[in-house]
């Protein structure tokens, strides 16, 4: 077990504690992330692995597939452990590898719900995400359908994706949001501001795409000085600085192959100095935009 004792834990809505070192299940699909797995056999494996090595925050999509992700989740893990929290989103429509169409109407989102319910073999969803405020529909009648299905005990939670804290606050006002999911990491901080937005109102903030890229994470880089000092990687640097970061940051590293996986969740355990942190902040800072 990596959790717990390393990483530290998250009240999800004040009432799911959930091990902040979570999985993102999009990679166990097709390329583009469209169809099936090179090998679901392997997928299932890391699912499991997963669950073993202290992972109970599992995040997915109906559009990651679309479909296989959340029924690979329900094949690898059901019945499921009595306290893997399973988040996913709806509001995303597929008509091919890398398409991705905003579809926020109500009566979309109505049958988004029910078709994850089955899939994933759930009574109820613990966390459900709007993948994206769609710009065609009001945000209101988006997450009033949403806010029904969590009347009617569907959906215990609702969060939000890709959103500014002037649009969490605008949804506030139909329902109780508790987690923002946006792109977010070392060398890519535009959403800071939605960061301490979410520390200053407890909400979860799901960083997607947590390793570091670019300059930062090249080869003979800063990240990667730090990373072979400890005998560590470049990815596991990234995560270790997400968790520290802040401590509503729920990362959730996604990977197809057991092996990386193992390596991701390495993070848990990893810890620099105050004087290493600083360093990698200071080179952060002369880093950005690149």
């Amino acid at each position: 077990m990596l959790q717990t004792e390393t990483t530290g834990t998250f009240a999800l809505g004040g009432d799911l504690k959930i091990n902040r070192l979570g999985y993102g299940a999009m990679r166990i699909t097709g390329e583009g992330i469209w169809g099936e797995p090179k090998d679901r056999g392997e997928a299932v494996k890391v699912l499991r692995r997963a669950v073993e090595l202290g992972v109970n925050f599992i995040d997915t999509a109906d559009a990651y597939g679309p479909e296989v992700s959340e029924n690979i989740i329900a094949e690898a893990l059901y019945p499921y452990p009595k306290d893997l929290v399973i988040a996913t989103k709806g509001g995303f429509a597929r008509s091919g590898p890398n398409k991705w169409e905003m579809v926020g109407r109500p009566e979309y989102l109505r049958q988004c719900v029910e078709m994850s319910l089955r899939r994933l073999k759930l009574e109820r969803i613990d966390l459900y995400q709007l993948h994206r405020i769609d710009p065609k529909v009001p945000v209101e009648e988006s997450l009033s359908a949403l806010k029904d299905f969590q009347k009617a005990g569907k959906i215990r939670h609702i969060g939000l994706s890709e959103v500014q804290p002037a649009e969490i606050d605008q949804a506030g006002k139909t329902v109780k949001i508790v987690s923002v999911q946006n792109q977010y990491n070392l060398s890519d901080r535009r959403h800071e501001s939605v960061v301490k937005y979410s520390e200053e109102h407890n909400l979860a903030f799901i960083p997607w795409f947590p390793v570091a890229s670019g300059k930062l994470a090249r080869p003979g880089g800063p990240l990667d000085q730090i990373a072979k000092k400890h005998n560590a990687t470049v990815a596991q640097v990234s995560l270790a600085w997400l968790l520290h970061h802040s401590p509503v940051m729920l990362p959730i590293p996604g990977t197809s192959s057991v092996q990386h996986l193992e390596e991701n969740m390495g993070a848990a355990k990893l810890q620099l100095s105050p004087e290493e942190w600083k360093s990698i902040e200071s080179a952060a800072g002369k880093n950005k935009g690149s």
